[in-house]
């Protein structure tokens, strides 16, 4: 009679890399499969062990038997159909006992007795049949999540530790829960040309910004290896983005180009400035002599954007980021975060290995979080770069 289909298991390794508290209200939409049995029914068990406790411990004096009503309820906001029958039967078996216990099974009691068995039994079979809906969907659910999962995938694909001569490590966090990609973009791709790396930054979130996000990454992945010159790569991406994108919109960017000469070409449209961290925690923050203005607001200005080359050598980290990471508050509305002053004992020294790279990511990460409080209410993007030998 009750039957369900049980969510599936990549939904669960899809928010492996959110916050703690993100991670769990996640897992509870899938219907807390993630857990055992025995947890689901724990909370219910307890109350079956609180009510008896309770009426046990006032004497036959007090009749909190009827207290037993909770357990439905309880039962089925964590278990199956099924499951919701096996502890309720629990349940009415120790309903039972308290009655004897209590001696209301006298001919004069049994009108009132009556009434609250069936008010149990009520009670069960509909908590069963909410548990059947609520299970039905949470694999609803879990079937859309695992094809956004491979939609979000394949638009966002992320590049291997080593891209041509760079290493990368990269944080990511969607401000939806249910999301692994929303306004926040990145790519890294080795061409011709030199490895080009691309950061922005979609104004607004959801499912427009994703929208916005898959017509920049598509151009950029297009034009990074057709033109030769970063301006020309933005050229193409302009178009693309006032041909597709809803007037209004727009995108801040930042390209990078590195090539084999311990330079760094970059190409500004009003994202973030890029940092750079010397080995010995120098921190340099990479401004544009001449910033643009973002994607999809070009024809409001007048002339080109030029790019400008900054040395970029062995042991030197360039840490990308969007506005989300350096906007982000400190919990209760306080400052934002400092990543210009917290980043060199971080990061200094970091670039030597892909393994380095990767741990100072993690602690950038874990910085960042504890001055959220552990939650990020904006789309964020961390992405640490170094030059292999």
């Amino acid at each position: 009679m009750f039957s369900f289909h049980r969510p599936s298991r990549p939904l669960v390794s899809a928010v492996q890399g959110l916050p703690k508290a993100r991670r769990r209200r996640a897992l509870a939409a899938v219907d807390l499969r993630d857990l055992s049995w025995q947890r689901r029914a724990a909370p219910a068990l307890l109350a079956i062990l609180g009510v008896c406790v309770a009426d046990l411990s006032t004497g036959k004096e007090r009749y909190l038997a009827p207290l037993m009503t909770v357990v439905p309820s309880i039962a089925a906001l964590t278990l199956s159909a099924a499951g919701v029958l096996g502890v309720c039967t629990i349940g009415l078996v120790a309903l039972i006992g308290l009655n004897r216990y209590d001696q209301v099974t006298a001919v004069q009691d049994q009108r009132f007795l009556f009434g609250s068995m069936v008010t149990y039994l009520a009670l069960t079979l509909f908590s069963a049949y909410v548990a059947e809906i609520r299970m039905r969907r949470a694999a609803a659910f879990a079937a859309v999540s695992s094809v956004a999962e491979a939609a979000q995938r394949a638009l966002l694909r992320r590049p291997g530790p080593e891209v041509g001569p760079l290493r990368l490590a990269v944080r990511y966090a969607s401000a939806a829960d249910e999301a692994r990609i929303g306004g926040d973009l990145y790519s890294v791709l080795d061409t011709p040309h030199g490895t080009r790396v691309l950061v922005g930054d979609v104004r607004g979130k959801g499912l427009d910004a994703v929208q916005t996000a898959a017509v920049v990454l598509g151009a950029f992945r297009e034009a990074a290896y057709d033109e030769p010159g970063l301006r020309q790569v933005a050229t193409r991406i302009e178009a693309s983005v006032e041909r597709h994108v809803p007037d209004g919109e727009f995108t801040t960017a930042l390209f990078g180009e590195v090539r084999g000469d311990g330079m760094v070409e970059l190409l500004q449209y009003g994202h973030v400035p890029p940092l750079r961290v010397a080995p010995d925690g120098t921190v340099t923050v990479l401004d544009a002599p001449d910033p643009w203005v973002p994607l999809g607001l070009g024809r409001l200005a007048d002339g080109q954007p030029q790019s400008w080359h900054q040395p970029f050598g062995a042991g030197d980290v360039l840490v990308l980021c969007t506005d989300g990471v350096v906007e982000a508050r400190r919990r209760g509305g306080g400052e934002f975060y400092p990543l210009e002053r917290r980043v060199a004992q971080l990061v200094a020294g970091a670039g030597g290995t892909v393994a380095e790279l990767e741990a100072a990511v993690g602690r950038l990460y874990a910085d960042l979080l504890g001055h959220t409080g552990g939650d990020l209410s904006d789309d964020a993007l961390l992405m640490l770069v170094s030059r292999g030998d």
